[in-house]
C-alpha cells in the first residue's frame, strides 16, 4: 500500500501542516479541579514528536458551572488552568509539533460519582436527556447568551495562548449536538423547530461568536456526529438534503473544517453511494474534512468503553478514500494512546512494528 498521499503537507489560512494526520480529541480526566499538569503536556510534546500533523486536545470545559460532569476534566477558563494549557502549547512547539484547542460542553448529562454539580444543575435546550427522559434544566435566552459568550470567551484565549487553530466539540451528545437533535431539543422558540434548519441556530451563534473573536485567518474546525451514544443510528440529516441544510449554515458562520465522527469510518452515509460522513460534508460544503473512525484497528472505538482491545488492521480502505479525494485529514485516536510514534512507522513503512490497543493505555499518560 502507498501511504505517500498522507505526507503531503496541507495549508489552510493560518495554518500549515506537514501531513494529514490528526490526533483525535480523546477525553482523559487527568487535570486535577481542572488544571492540567506538566504530564499532560509530556502526553501531548510525544505526540507532536512523533509527528502527527495536527493534535487536537481533549474536550476543555468552558466557563459554564454544568458544562463538565467530572471534576478533573480540564478547564480552559480561569488563571491557573490557562497557565497550564500555555505549558502544553509551548511543549507541543518545542518539538515543531501544531496543536488546536477543543472547546466543549457537556449538556444534560447523567453525573458520574465525582461530579460536582448536581443532576438537576446540567443545562440544555429542553430539560431531555439523550434517553428522551426528563433531566438537567432548560436552558433560558439569558443562559443561551451567557454560553455563546463563554464559548466566544475561551477561544479568544486559545489565540492568545498560541494555538494554532481550535475545534467546537459539537458531536457524541453534548450540548451544541442536543440543540441539533430533535430528541433533546423540543424548543418551540427560535432556538428549535421540527426541521434542522430550525434548530440550527444556537451551533451557528456559537460558531459566529468564536469567528468574531478570533478574525477571520485562525482555523475553526466543528466535530460532529450523526450517532449519538445509546441510540447509534440517529441521523440528524437523514439524506443529502437534509445534511447540506445542516452543515451550510455552519459553513456560511464560519466553520473551515467538518470533523466527521464515524464508529467505523468505512460505512456509507447514505444509501445509493459509498462516501461516508466526511466525504458527504466535503460534497456539500466544498471545505476541509476530517474522517474518524475505529482507523488503523480491529474493532470500532465504541468497544474500548467495553473493555475490548484491538489490533492493528489494513489501511487499504482508507489510502482508497483518501487517494478519490472524499477528505483531506484523518483523525487516529486508539491507535496513539501506546503508540506515539504510529506516524512515523508507517512513514518509514515498519506497519509490522504497529501496536494494537489495551484499555490499559486509557488509565495512564503514555
Amino acid at each position: 500500500m502507498s501511504s505517500s498521499g498522507f505526507f503531503e503537507p496541507l495549508s489552510l489560512k493560518s495554518l500549515s501542516l506537514k501531513n494529514r494526520f490528526v490526533m483525535a480529541p480523546m477525553t482523559r480526566a487527568f487535570s486535577p479541579n481542572g488544571i492540567p499538569t506538566s504530564d499532560v503536556a509530556g502526553y501531548y510534546q510525544r505526540r507532536a514528536a512523533g509527528d502527527v500533523g495536527l493534535i487536537l486536545s481533549e474536550g476543555t470545559v468552558i466557563n459554564r458551572v454544568a458544562s463538565a460532569n467530572n471534576p478533573s476534566y480540564p478547564h480552559f477558563h480561569g488563571d491557573d488552568s490557562l497557565a497550564g494549557w500555555q505549558e502544553v502549547i509551548n511543549q507541543v512547539h518545542a518539538v515543531g509539533g501544531k496543536m488546536g484547542h477543543q472547546l466543549w460542553h457537556v449538556g444534560i448529562q447523567t453525573p458520574d460519582q465525582t461530579s460536582p454539580v448536581p443532576a438537576d444543575q446540567f443545562e440544555g435546550p429542553s430539560g431531555i436527556t439523550l434517553a428522551g427522559q426528563p433531566g438537567g434544566k432548560t436552558m433560558s435566552d439569558e443562559d443561551i447568551a451567557d454560553t455563546i459568550a463563554a464559548y466566544a470567551e475561551s477561544a479568544a484565549a486559545a489565540k492568545r495562548l498560541g494555538f494554532d487553530m481550535l475545534e467546537l466539540h459539537g458531536a457524541h451528545g453534548y450540548l451544541i449536538d442536543q440543540f441539533f437533535w430533535d430528541i433533546t431539543n423540543q424548543r418551540t422558540d427560535q432556538y428549535g423547530g421540527e426541521s434542522i434548519s430550525d434548530r440550527i441556530r444556537f451551533g451557528v451563534e456559537v460558531v459566529e461568536a468564536v469567528r468574531k473573536a478570533v478574525g477571520e485567518d485562525f482555523v475553526i474546525a466543528l466535530r460532529l456526529s450523526q450517532w449519538k451514544p445509546g441510540s447509534f443510528e440517529a441521523k440528524i440529516g437523514k439524506n443529502p438534503q437534509e445534511l447540506e441544510a445542516w452543515l451550510s449554515p455552519l459553513s456560511e458562520a464560519g466553520v473551515d473544517i467538518f470533523h466527521c465522527s464515524q464508529r467505523r469510518f468505512w460505512e456509507p452515509e447514505f444509501e445509493d453511494s459509498d462516501l461516508n460522513f466526511a466525504g458527504w460534508a466535503k460534497k456539500v460544503t466544498g471545505k476541509t474534512t476530517i474522517t474518524v473512525g475505529s482507523v488503523g484497528l480491529s474493532t470500532e472505538f465504541t468497544s474500548a468503553f467495553r473493555g475490548d482491545g484491538a489490533e492493528p488492521s489494513s489501511l487499504e480502505e482508507l489510502n482508497r478514500r483518501f487517494d478519490r479525494g472524499d477528505f483531506d485529514l484523518v483523525a487516529i485516536g486508539r491507535v496513539l494512546l501506546s503508540d506515539p510514534q504510529w506516524v512515523q512507522k508507517l512513514q518509514t513503512g515498519q506497519e509490522d512494528k504497529f501496536l494494537g490497543f489495551d484499555r490499559s493505555a486509557l488509565a495512564t499518560l503514555v
